[in-house]
């Protein structure tokens, strides 16, 4: 395929951003990817390749590409598999995990620093680091549970097996200064999901994590008080609310509702400080994995889901656009996405100027990153 086409069905302009050989995956869809550029520079986006096309997945390098030039730049060199996916807006450090190790990678300079070793007895996992950028957030799991997810990797197979186990699990943070672990809370639910406000360095946001109608899953913790929140409650058999994620200003959390599950589908967000909720309505074809909001919370966009997905919607393969209009959503379809397989989930995000919805596919027959541009086009 060329590295830009427009999409025959949509009309809009998709573009290959990761132009490279081997595979490439965005980041996660609640996990910020982006450096702002000064002047005209361009913005920058960090992501995930693999020297090959094929293999064990992503996680062997991190890149970055200059949004407007396309340039693709290698930040690291080694050869181990790496977790994380966390980007720090002002000081321009990826931070990524590798076995117990936690480093840093400047993604000016390429600077490599090792900035935290687990202890033998507490090697959790990082996810997240705060708005003001002094710790890192994460999730510590037993050993019983890791054994759970090797006997039983495909999650279809271990989802339920760990949330029945009702094993210990605890939140934690790091901080980068003073390289202090300090652990927050521990509970037998599943705790996962792990975020930072965008906006307030104490809130820290995690969900009970399993099979979504039998859990009240979207939690907060402030990390001063420890004090622990609901933001959801169930109403009605066979809800559920999940893959939840902040608003830009951190004032509202956002998640996928439906009242029940396969039958009604909404965008639901909480005022964090008021409680106050608000759902905007779709049908079952518009229905996505994930979702996220523009950064001026004008409009929002999801990436689709294939038959077998939750919603088992029929035709359902779609990145859509969302305009709120009262209750409902007005939408439009981007991007026809009928050749790609969901086992490798889109996970859509806006870029900075919102000009673009970035993605991730394997329509190509291997996986890579794409923008597709909200303005239609008016070139055949």
């Amino acid at each position: 395929m060329p590295t830009e086409w427009i999409d025959k069905d949509t009309h809009h302009k998709v573009i290959r951003l990761t132009q490279r050989d081997g595979n490439s995956a965005s980041f996660y869809f609640h996990n910020n990817p982006f450096i702002l550029g000064q002047g005209d520079e361009g913005d920058r986006m960090v992501f995930y390749g693999n020297d090959v096309y094929s293999g064990d997945g992503f996680g062997k390098q991190l890149f970055s590409v200059n949004l407007k030039t396309l340039k693709i730049t290698q930040l690291t060199d080694d050869e181990c598999r790496k977790n994380g996916e966390i980007v720090a807006r002002k000081s321009h450090v990826a931070y990524y995990q590798v076995h117990d190790s936690i480093f840093g990678t400047n993604i000016d300079s390429k600077e490599t620093k090792l900035e935290f070793v687990f202890p033998a007895d507490f090697k959790g996992s990082i996810t997240t680091l705060n708005a003001d950028e002094t710790l890192l957030g994460g999730a510590f799991s037993s050993e019983k549970e890791k054994e759970i997810l090797r006997l039983n990797p495909e999650k279809h197979d271990y989802f339920s097996k760990i949330y029945e186990a009702k094993l210990p699990r605890t939140l934690f943070t790091i901080d980068l200064k003073t390289k202090q672990l300090t652990k927050l809370f521990t509970d037998s639910a599943w705790l996962n999901h792990v975020q930072f406000s965008p906006a307030d360095p104490k809130l820290l946001m995690f969900c009970h994590e399993g099979p979504w109608h039998k859990v009240d899953r979207i939690w907060t913790i402030n990390i001063d008080s420890k004090k622990v929140k609901l933001l959801h409650k169930r109403t009605v058999t066979g809800e559920i609310a999940g893959h939840e994620w902040f608003s830009p200003d951190g004032k509202i959390i956002w998640y996928d509702l439906q009242q029940p599950r396969g039958a009604t589908f909404f965008v639901g967000g909480t005022d964090i400080e008021t409680g106050k909720e608000v759902k905007y309505q779709f049908n079952r074809n518009q229905w996505s994995v994930h979702y996220t909001i523009s950064p001026d919370q004008k409009l929002f966009a999801g990436d689709g889901g294939d038959s077998t997905s939750v919603a088992k919607a029929p035709d359902g393969k779609w990145i859509n656009l969302f305009t709120p209009n009262g209750k409902r959503f007005n939408f439009e379809r981007l991007v026809n996405m009928k050749y790609h397989h969901y086992k490798l989930e889109p996970n859509v995000h806006f870029s900075p100027d919102q000009k673009w919805i970035i993605f991730r596919a394997n329509f190509e027959g291997f996986e890579s990153v794409y923008a597709v541009e909200i303005a239609r086009t008016t070139t055949k």
